[in-house]
């Protein structure tokens, strides 16, 4: 028997109709552009965003080294998530913005594919993989860093069409 989703009633995909986990068929569909955003936040003590922000950590360049991690992470989901499909992604940005007022930073990731399925799950896995490289070089200063609100922001292109969160 068919599971279906908590909301909408939609079959899940990735489970068969005995209930098995499955990678799903995309071969009958359309190579269309498609781009997810993802973001989320590292948030941190004040003097811990100062020391990164002045370039002075330990480990080294805390912002390049987690842009970096984040963007060999969205090429590599496909070796993370199980049932995800490899993906020859065209673009993937990393943007990590120090922010004063949380204290902390924001990561957000924009992953472009033309192909035949989204990129939702490379945009959130870059983001989750900058923000974890953000702890581990920063961890020595300060254990209670929290990564929090990583969400996906927006979808655009294929058949379910264009996404947004609510803010």
């Amino acid at each position: 028997m068919a599971r279906k989703a908590s909301k909408g009633g939609a079959a899940l995909t990735h489970i068969d109709a005995a209930g098995e986990a499955r990678m799903v068929d995309i071969s009958a569909k359309a190579a269309t552009e498609r781009t997810a955003i993802a973001e989320g936040r590292v948030v941190m003590g004040k003097a811990t965003l100062d020391l990164i922000v002045s370039g002075n950590a330990k480990k080294g360049d805390v912002l390049g080294t987690a842009r970096i991690a984040g963007i060999m992470a969205a090429k590599r989901t496909s070796e993370l998530i199980p049932l995800c499909h490899p993906l020859a992604l065209s673009k993937v940005r990393l943007d990590i913005t120090p922010d004063k007022k949380l204290p902390g930073c924001i990561v957000r990731a924009t992953v472009k594919v033309t192909g035949p399925t989204g990129v939702e799950m490379e945009a959130l896995t870059a983001v989750s993989v900058a923000c974890l490289t953000i702890y581990d070089m920063i961890k020595a200063v300060e254990r209670g860093i929290r990564i929090e609100g990583i969400h996906l922001v927006e979808k655009i292109g294929g058949k379910s069409g264009h996404y947004r969160a609510e803010r």
